[in-house]
């Protein structure tokens, strides 16, 4: 988001920011977080080469920290307004329409910026405690969906991990296979289960 200020001027410093932690997210998801380089992200980005330490004071990890917020935000941003509504099955769609679109979009070269960094070595990253709570954020706000619609507190928990686990292996299985059937397959395999689990 560009924040304008008097005399219609944009706030450059939290626009590049923003520029950069999102194009890091996209091109962690496409090529991994070893795989992706300060540099990518600034040309990616089109931002001042020497902004990035500026910025980003911590380095890489620091940009990888909030990478993963922002995939996480872009993800739960159309779950939530689905889940508004009080249906777990249409935020399930969400979700699975999110990743497909993705997929489609990028010709099968986005994944998951939140996979990428959680696979790492911490040690490389210092990020991996920010792919944890991008998962567990998710995991929640559905569960509370789940219960919502009636599921017992315990089942929804299991069911949230179920469908946040298989999400993220269906995004990676379509991304090698370059088709969204393994979406899909998931996709009635978790309907199935919260209809069963709301009976």
């Amino acid at each position: 988001m560009i924040v304008v200020i008097a005399g219609g001027e944009a706030d450059r410093g939290t626009d590049v920011r923003e520029q950069m932690t999102r194009s890091a997210a996209l091109l962690f998801g496409e090529r991994g977080f070893s795989g992706t380089g300060l540099r990518e992200v600034i040309a990616h980005s089109s931002t001042p080469r020497g902004s990035i330490y500026h910025h980003f004071a911590g380095g890489k990890a620091e940009l990888a920290r909030e990478a993963i917020r922002h995939a996480a935000d872009e993800v739960a941003a159309p779950v939530g307004e689905a889940a508004r509504g009080g249906d777990p099955v249409a935020a399930l769609h969400a979700w699975l329409d999110h990743w497909r679109g993705a997929l489609e979009r990028s010709d099968f070269h986005a994944g998951s910026a939140v996979l990428a960094v959680a696979i790492e070595p911490e040690e490389q990253t210092g990020a991996r405690a920010a792919a944890a709570a991008a998962y567990e954020g998710w995991a929640d706000a559905f569960a509370a969906t789940l219960q919502a619609s009636g599921v017992k507190r315990k089942k929804s928990a299991r069911l949230a991990t179920l469908t946040v686990a298989a999400i993220e292996g269906a995004v990676a299985v379509s991304r090698a296979r370059r088709d969204t059937v393994a979406l899909d397959q998931v996709g009635r395999e978790l309907e199935a289960a919260i209809s069963a689990a709301r009976s």
